[in-house]
């Protein structure tokens, strides 16, 4: 099972949910989480489909260099 039907096993299950409540506000928010788990199905398949490759950079190149401050002069004694 893919991470999109995972998703959508979840619609599935809220919008039963929504059918049986009978308090209408709790019913309109089990739809509005079915909706949102279809939305998520659909792009947890676009991500998988995405041909990304995700490669740490060496350290070396990860690292700023690091810079010296300016140090104060010293004045000269009088």
């Amino acid at each position: 099972m893919t991470a999109g039907d995972d998703y959508r096993a979840k619609a599935a299950a809220m919008n039963a949910r929504a059918k049986q409540e009978r308090n209408v506000l709790l019913r309109a928010e089990f739809d509005n989480l079915a909706l949102a788990y279809l939305w998520l199905g659909d792009q947890a398949d676009r991500n998988a489909q995405a041909d990304l490759i995700d490669e740490t950079p060496p350290l070396s190149a990860a690292q700023p260099q690091q810079q010296q401050q300016a140090q104060p002069r010293k004045q000269p004694d009088k």
